[in-house]
């Protein structure tokens, strides 16, 4: 099993949330995927900005979500006529 990390940017003055966005990155365990929601959380905060946040008084979540990773089979290997 693998972690995918889904952001949410959310506005306190409209009342909504944006639909979830998933992130590119698989996470080995619950601790890893956490840990960079946090990262990802401040560093979009940085980009959007205070001025943006404040005004629109966004905010932003995310969630871990166990997801199973399906391994595709290796492909036979042609037969050789002789």
């Amino acid at each position: 099993m693998k972690y995918a990390l889904y952001m949410i940017m959310c506005s306190a003055i409209a009342g909504e949330c944006m639909p979830p966005h998933q992130m590119e990155n698989k996470y080995n365990d619950m601790y890893s995927c956490l840990n960079a929601g946090y990262k990802e959380s401040l560093a979009k905060s940085q980009e959007i900005g205070k001025q943006q946040i404040n005004e629109h008084h966004i905010y932003l979540k995310f969630v871990c979500k166990e997801e199973e990773v399906i391994v595709p089979k290796p492909k036979p290997k042609p037969k050789v006529k002789a």
